[in-house]
């Protein structure tokens, strides 16, 4: 770590020293790291830092190097600084997200110093999840779309995901899939206008939240394609990281019961009134089209993908015959 972070850092924090105590994992494609840093001498005991470096040659690692790949990235440390400076305050403990203790982007670096949740409870990590834990992200999401319903997404991405279609035109032209490629700019539509809008997180899978270690409580961190969307977008997404496809089919109506409940509840707690029954509905037919739109990208971007499977390829192929 250069002098100039360092000292960011140790002026956020109030340490007298600091030292790299681990690399958590560096960023795709090159584009940087995310360490663990120990501190010495104030009240924090160690935070974490996101080093974002622009690199003048990127190499993705299935070999999506493009102009528009990179300038996708840079948009999205853009967003995520956004995120950052200006709405992740926004969040309460029921959608918990890191503080963020400083913040810099100059040139083609960012320079994050956040929170480490592990020193604040949310130290554990899963690969697979039995129902109750997939209950604390279903309410997560819910608060979080609460919080946001609404919202303009200014300074954030118009319109939510790393799979959006307006920003991968690379993945669609190699889609095989002629109906679903046909059908792609309907499927965006229908959920760009959606009459309910809300704040995604954008990539809200299993290994982006953080949870304590008796399960009970999460946090979600990685805010680079938050933006405006429908919250199915997040719950489908959610869904198809860590569930397989018996259990996505034979739990939908569960799931989206549990998700609805919670959502009520969150803008009840936060005082909002809408009409709840109407953004239900609307919510509920767009589930299925949530999960396509995403089905569509992933087919494009790597068409043997263990994710696509006989329920995603039956709730598509609903999708396009209703259309």
């Amino acid at each position: 770590m250069n002098n100039h972070f360092r000292n960011i850092t140790i002026k956020a924090t109030g340490a007298v020293n600091l030292f790299v105590q681990e690399e958590i994992q560096s960023l795709w494609s090159g584009y940087g790291s995310i360490v663990r840093i120990a501190l010495e001498g104030g009240s924090i005991r160690s935070v974490v830092a996101k080093h974002v470096r622009m690199p003048a040659q990127n190499k993705h690692p299935r070999g999506w190097n493009t102009d528009l790949s990179h300038l996708r990235k840079v948009k999205s440390y853009e967003v995520e600084t956004a995120w950052y400076k200006n709405y992740s305050t926004w969040c309460n403990v029921d959608c918990r997200v890191p503080k963020c203790l400083a913040l810099e982007a100059k040139d083609n670096e960012v320079f994050m110093v956040m929170e480490d949740l592990d020193s604040s409870g949310f130290d554990t990590r899963l690969s697979s999840v039995s129902w109750y834990h997939v209950e604390v992200c279903l309410s997560w999401l819910a608060h979080f779309h609460a919080t946001f319903l609404m919202q303009k997404p200014e300074g954030l991405w118009s319109v939510g995901t790393y799979w959006h279609l307006e920003t991968r035109p690379d993945e669609l032209k190699v889609l095989n899939d002629k109906a679903l490629k046909e059908a792609a700019p309907i499927i965006d539509k229908k959920l760009n206008e959606a009459n309910y809008q809300t704040f995604v997180h954008g990539d809200a899978k299993l290994a982006n939240f953080c949870f304590s270690a008796d399960g009970k409580k999460v946090a979600a961190v990685d805010f680079q394609y938050v933006g405006g969307g429908c919250g199915m977008k997040d719950v489908a997404y959610f869904i198809g990281s860590c569930l397989n496809e018996e259990d996505c089919e034979k739990l939908e109506d569960k799931i989206l019961d549990y998700y609805f409940v919670a959502l009520r509840d969150a803008l009840k707690k936060q005082g909002k009134k809408v009409d709840f029954d109407e953004m239900e509905n609307e919510w509920r037919m767009l589930y299925p089209v949530a999960w396509t739109d995403f089905h569509r990208f992933l087919k494009g971007w790597s068409p043997g993908h263990w994710k696509i499977n006989s329920y995603s390829e039956r709730l598509a192929r609903e999708v396009l015959r209703d259309m």
